[in-house]
């Protein structure tokens, strides 16, 4: 098990009087290039109204106006912006957090260098940086800039490997205006060789069980296949791991919920990301929606391979189309 780099904080805490609500605002801010756009369409699809590329100093006017206690505010501020610099989004996100009547959450968008070099080259875009210089340079120059912002953010996500469902996904998980008390809880599965997932809070090892794929029968099949099911349930120690697993997860997820992180992402990892992992989240998502917790379900090699088919536990394992750029 290991922690991913996605911060703990709560994206919101709960307000000190319950009978008066707070104005919910989300600032969102990152790398150019690392999904900003979609980040906000993603954010007015669930009810936000939604600002992009506002300057700092009409964040406060534009606060009074609109009224985030009616309707919360999503507002996009990046290096576009004209009068940006991190230290003055520093003192306004203070300022703001110091609100009674306001809930604040910061959402920082990362992304790996090659990826947003790439994205760049294939839609022939301009890094708002670069001016004269090459588009690497751009990018480190951003990143220098934004570091201060990254390390305030009450949420980092690295959208290096997510598709557009992942990011929508992920921001509706935390920032769904029908929020309830009950955490909800991603599971998704995939290969250590392909890296980890970068959005994912908790990481299970499962590659110490039988690995069918050394069964010539089994090889083509996938973790959602009632043969490979039973290859791995039969492994000796799956009993003991399975039920090791939900026992440190029972004490753990009432926990998260108490401390106000409401979406929870559980990644399950093999060598190949097709048969092991598979089943284990396909089983472990069954076991937490008996826990009476929403869950969603997911197995990246499975989508990016094209293996899609319909898990035992009802789980999503459909395509995620669409690139982010």
């Amino acid at each position: 098990m290991s922690l991913s780099d996605v911060p703990s904080n709560p994206v919101a805490s709960a307000p000190a009087n319950p009978a008066t609500p707070r104005g919910r605002v989300v600032l969102v801010t990152g790398l150019s290039g690392a999904g900003m756009s979609v980040a906000l369409k993603a954010l007015e699809d669930l009810g936000y109204e939604a600002v992009d590329n506002l300057r700092l100093s009409l964040v406060p006017a534009l606060i009074r106006q609109a009224d985030p206690k009616r309707r919360p505010l999503a507002l996009v501020i990046d290096s576009r912006t004209r009068d940006f610099s991190a230290q003055s989004f520093l003192d306004e996100l203070a300022e703001l957090r110091g609100r009674d009547d306001l809930d604040v959450s910061l959402v920082f968008l990362d992304c790996g260098d090659e990826v947003l070099q790439r994205r760049f080259t294939e839609t022939r875009r301009r890094h708002p940086l670069a001016e004269d210089r090459t588009v690497p340079d751009g990018i480190q120059r951003e990143r220098a800039l934004l570091f201060p912002l990254k390390e305030e953010a009450d949420v980092t996500i690295d959208t290096t490997q997510l598709s557009i469902h992942d990011l929508r996904r992920i921001l509706s998980g935390h920032f769904r205006r029908d929020a309830q008390a009950a955490l909800q809880v991603f599971v998704t599965s995939f290969s250590f060789r392909q890296g980890l997932p970068r959005e994912a809070d908790l990481v299970f090892d499962v590659r110490f069980l039988t690995n069918p794929h050394y069964d010539p029968e089994l090889r083509p099949l996938t973790g959602l296949n009632p043969a490979v099911a039973a290859r791995v349930e039969s492994d000796p120690d799956f009993p003991a791991f399975f039920q090791n697993l939900t026992e440190l997860l029972r004490p753990l997820l009432p926990r998260y919920n108490q401390e106000g992180k409401s979406y929870l992402t559980i990644a399950i990892g093999c060598t190949g990301g097709k048969h092991r992992s598979v089943f284990i989240a396909e089983r472990l998502a069954a076991w937490l929606k008996e826990q009476g917790l929403r869950v969603n379900l997911s197995h990246r090699e499975l989508d990016r391979l094209g293996l899609r088919t319909a898990g035992p536990s009802g789980g999503h394992t459909g395509s995620q189309t669409g690139n982010l750029g």
